[in-house]
């Protein structure tokens, strides 16, 4: 049996549970926690030393939850205080700053780290994650949108959320949700609940508009190489148009993707004689 998997709970019963709190130093994780569970915001920063520990008790459905909240520092120097908390953990909550687009990046980091720390016993599978698009207020300096971090969470099984703890913001909605993903993981013997959303779109489709954003010309995006005939295009062309349309495909990002991929074909068109 998985190291980390709860044991069944019978309906109506309290339930004890272990979340912890992962991403990198100063995107907000202190802050969500303190806003949920004290209604509060602290504007100065104090950074985490090491793990700052809390409980909670919440009501989900018909049973009263006691919540265990780790949350874990996120300056590399504390790697060797998280690595002994990763284990019997049934929900983490995942956050990133929208306007630092590093700390989205090491989502991917995080995520091998407590996968490392867990060794050949513990199962990812079982455990709840929710994705915290932080800092939604700071609208001005934000560098990473709303389709990219659904998409990275999504097509992963994760629970997205935007949120801000400077003014509450999708706060409470996240973690009602968060909760009642860990009471139905519990519930179901250990095995995480998959939001309907993540069932919708392919890994191509989620890989193909990835590629998209990060393609360095029109070139690139269509998947042609430059002096490609123009038959090679419109056939590049026709494989991405069926792949995004938005009529078939509703990945986070894939009306986009399907524009730029549009504007691609045209752009290197009219370079072919």
């Amino acid at each position: 049996m998985d190291a980390n998997v709860p044991k069944r709970k019978e309906p109506g019963k309290s339930l004890r549970i272990k979340v912890i709190s992962m991403g990198n130093a100063e995107v907000g994780k202190s802050c969500i926690i303190k806003r949920y569970c004290e209604k509060r915001f602290v504007s100065k920063y104090l950074a985490t030393i090491g793990i700052d520990y809390g409980v909670t008790k919440v009501q989900v459905r018909d049973r009263e939850i006691k919540v265990n909240i780790f949350d874990m520092a996120g300056h590399p120097f504390f790697y060797e205080v998280r690595n002994e908390f990763y284990k019997d953990t049934q929900g983490v909550m995942l956050v990133y700053d929208v306007g630092q687009k590093d700390s989205f990046d090491a989502l991917d980091t995080w995520l091998a780290e407590m996968k490392q720390d867990l060794g050949p016993h513990g199962n990812m599978e079982n455990v709840v994650f929710v994705v915290c698009a932080n800092k939604i207020d700071c609208t001005k300096h934000r560098c990473v949108d709303e389709s990219e971090g659904r998409l990275w969470a999504e097509s992963r099984g994760f629970l997205y959320f935007e949120t801000s703890a400077q003014t509450g913001e999708g706060i409470n909605e996240m973690f009602q949700t968060f909760y009642a993903a860990i009471v139905d993981l519990c519930e179901n013997g250990g095995k995480r609940p998959i939001p309907n959303s993540s069932a919708s779109f392919t890994k191509e489709q989620a890989d193909t508009i990835r590629r998209i954003r990060n393609s360095k010309d029109s070139w690139d995006m269509l998947g042609v190489k430059p002096g490609a005939s123009r038959d090679e295009v419109n056939k590049a062309y026709r494989r991405l148009a069926v792949l995004l349309h938005p009529d078939k495909c509703v990945a986070p990002g894939s009306e986009d993707a399907f524009k730029a991929v549009v504007n691609a074909r045209t752009a290197v068109l009219k370079n072919i004689k």
